[in-house]
Formats: structure tokens, C-alpha cells, sequence
């Protein structure tokens, strides 16, 4: 593409996707990370992540997915499931692959699966993410699975990824039963000013082709745009595209300060339109 080749990228740095290659490990989320996988190990039972949206809940629980597929580890996950309690036990199950009949039978199968990984030393987990979607009732059943144990262990440890709304819910007296289970607390929030500044160049670094190194964005550049999306990635990414067309739109090969004012206005005139897509502009 036109647009990819004029800043000598091979793909798009600054996509809405989380994309796992493209990670950018800042101290704070490797520090979760490693401490979800200490908790799942301990058998801590339920662990919890919340943050605002674009702080990158989806991308921890996406790299948290892919070490734990590629350990010994049986996996389950789920994505925004509004679904009453009795519909989640048949996803669990089927996730995990087995095969389920009626409640008390999906129970039964379900006890019994976790019952064999336990005696294979494999560690079975629950993955949420949007676990705020889960409601109440969906939170209750969470609770109800974490009951699922021998004497000594908690035979499914359950990861919740989630937007502040599910602290909010947390809160309710009602569900103050599966609040004092939860063993592991973590948030994420927005990047320092010099982390904001490597993640914009680390995304460029992961999507260049190979032996080109020349600077795409001036520090400036770097600078006002994060500063303007509040230290958030997702908003980083917004911008920092917008700023790449800007920039490619007058044929300039770096991306000053002036362009990332122009894709701030652009944003902030239109601040629910979806980034354009640089196939779009490319074209035009």
C-alpha cells in the first residue's frame, strides 16, 4: 500500500485490535501478568483486573491466554458473557470440551473434568474478559464455580478482566460473598509521558520493514499526542494513525508537530467516528 510504504511500514502500527506482537511490555503490566501467573499456581481461586477502557485489559488477557495455551494448563475463556447462571456452567463446559446433558449432569462432568486435571498437576482455568457484563446473577454463578474444590485446593482458578463497572457491582452487599474471594486485585491505568513515548516508537519498530530505521515522528510530535490522549493507548493509537495520514496526506516523511495538531482537531471535532482507515485514504 502506498500509505505503508511511504514511512516504510510492512503493517499498520496503531490498529484498535490488540495485537500481541505489537505488545509494548511496560514494568506495571508485566509485573500482572506474572503476578496472575503466580496466583493461578498458588491456587489463589479468583483473580481480578479492572481499568478504564483503552488501558489495555484486552491485551494483558490476550497475552495471558497465549502463555497459558502454550503451558499444561487446561483453558476456558469467555468474552462478555450476559448469559444467567445456568447458561454460563454450559459454556464453562464447552469451552473445556466437555460434553454436558442436564444442570445437575453439566455440574457433575464439569466437577469431574477439573477432578482429572487436578490428578494430572494441570491447573484449569476461567478466563472472563468484559467480566463487567456478567451482571449479578452472572457474578453469583462465578462464585458458585469457585465453590468447585477438595479439600486442600480450589480446582478452577478464575481470571476476571473487566471495566470499572465491575468494582462498582463488587460493591453491592448482595455479591459481598464473592468480593472477600477474590485473592489477587490488580488495575491498569494510562502510561507515564516517557512510557506513552516508547510505545509509540515501539509499535513503529514492530511494524517496519526490515532495515528502515528512519524516525517517523518527531519527539514533539510524540509528546503533544500523547499528552492529548491522556496517556491512554487506545487513544494513542487513535491519534497517532490520524497523525500518520496527516503526514502522508502532504507527502512529508516524518511527522512533526503540526500534523499531530491537525489529527487532534480532527479527533476532537469527531470524537465518536472510527480512525479512517489508511487502505481508505491510500486510495483515494
Amino acid at each position: 500500500m502506498p500509505y505503508l510504504a511511504h514511512f516504510g511500514l510492512k503493517e499498520h502500527p496503531f490498529t484498535l485490535t490488540p495485537n500481541t506482537n505489537q505488545y509494548f511490555p511496560i514494568d506495571k503490566h508485566v509485573e500482572i501478568i506474572q503476578s496472575i501467573q503466580f496466583g493461578i499456581a498458588r491456587n489463589t481461586g479468583i483473580l481480578k483486573v479492572v481499568g478504564d477502557v483503552g488501558t489495555g485489559k484486552t491485551m494483558l488477557c490476550r497475552l495471558l491466554l497465549r502463555k497459558l495455551v502454550g503451558s499444561n494448563d487446561a483453558v476456558a475463556y469467555l468474552n462478555a458473557p450476559q448469559v444467567d447462571p445456568e447458561s454460563l456452567v454450559t459454556l464453562v463446559c464447552a469451552e473445556f470440551g466437555i460434553e454436558t446433558g442436564s444442570k445437575p449432569q453439566m455440574l457433575q462432568a464439569l466437577n469431574t473434568f477439573l477432578l482429572e486435571q487436578h490428578a494430572l498437576v494441570r491447573n484449569a482455568v476461567l478466563i472472563v474478559d468484559e467480566a463487567q457484563a456478567l451482571g449479578p446473577a452472572g457474578l453469583e454463578a462465578v462464585r458458585l464455580l469457585s465453590n468447585l474444590e477438595t479439600e486442600r485446593n480450589k480446582l478452577l482458578q478464575i481470571v476476571m478482566f473487566g471495566q470499572s463497572e465491575l468494582d462498582e457491582l463488587l460493591q453491592r452487599p448482595d455479591l459481598r460473598q464473592i468480593n472477600q474471594r477474590i485473592g489477587f486485585s490488580f488495575n491498569t491505568g494510562p502510561l507515564t509521558i516517557a512510557e506513552a513515548v516508547h510505545y509509540i516508537n515501539h509499535r513503529i519498530k514492530m511494524s517496519r520493514v526490515d532495515s528502515v530505521d528512519f524516525p517517523i515522528f518527531t519527539p514533539g510530535a510524540m509528546e503533544l499526542l500523547s499528552q492529548s490522549a491522556s496517556f491512554v493507548p487506545r487513544v494513542i493509537n487513535i491519534l497517532a494513525d490520524k497523525a500518520l495520514l496527516a503526514g502522508y496526506g502532504e507527502g512529508a516523511i516524518q511527522v512533526t508537530e503540526k500534523h499531530a495538531e491537525a489529527a487532534i482537531d480532527v479527533h476532537h471535532s469527531s470524537p465518536n467516528r472510527c480512525t479512517e482507515s489508511a487502505t481508505g485514504y491510500a486510495r483515494r
